[in-house]
């Protein structure tokens, strides 16, 4: 007797988050050099910045991430801590993982960002939603969010 295919939740998260990570792996390559110019290739590498308004990075070249996205990073997180006290902080550390990849995606692409200063997710949503940072800390049994993080 043939068994019935069940496709959780959780599972077809974990899927996206695989995904998302691949798509992330595959645009890390930053070259600053246009085609064709005559400046030198051996330079340093530059950090790429997306200023989108005030600052929320209290870190020396980190990123700028402005205050309506660090207002929409809250508004992802809120609806899922529920779902992340409930399923236990392993699979609320893979949802967390899928929100701060699409929210970096929404937001201009800035997962090679993130993934250089993973903090930066600490900060921006210490400055934007305190009670909700704090909550999330709480539900996925974390020091920081950044700890959580997997890129």
């Amino acid at each position: 007797m043939p068994q019935p295919r069940w496709i959780t939740r959780s599972t077809l998260l974990l899927a996206g988050v695989f995904a998302a990570a691949a798509l992330t792996a595959c645009g890390t390559g930053l070259d600053s050099t246009p085609t064709g110019s005559s400046g030198s290739t051996t330079g340093s590498a530059a950090a790429t910045t997306v200023p989108t308004g005030s600052a929320t990075a209290s870190k020396p070249n980190s990123p700028q991430i402005s205050d309506a996205a660090g207002t929409q990073l809250c508004d992802m997180i809120r609806p899922e801590l529920s779902n992340w006290r409930v399923q236990g902080p392993t699979l609320g550390r893979i949802g967390l993982n899928a929100i701060v990849h699409e929210w970096a995606l929404r937001n201009g692409g800035i997962n090679a960002q993130v993934l250089a200063d993973k903090a930066i997710i600490d900060r921006v949503t210490t400055k934007s939603c305190v009670d909700v940072h704090q909550q999330a800390i709480e539900a996925l049994e974390l020091s920081d969010l950044a700890s959580g993080l997997v890129f």
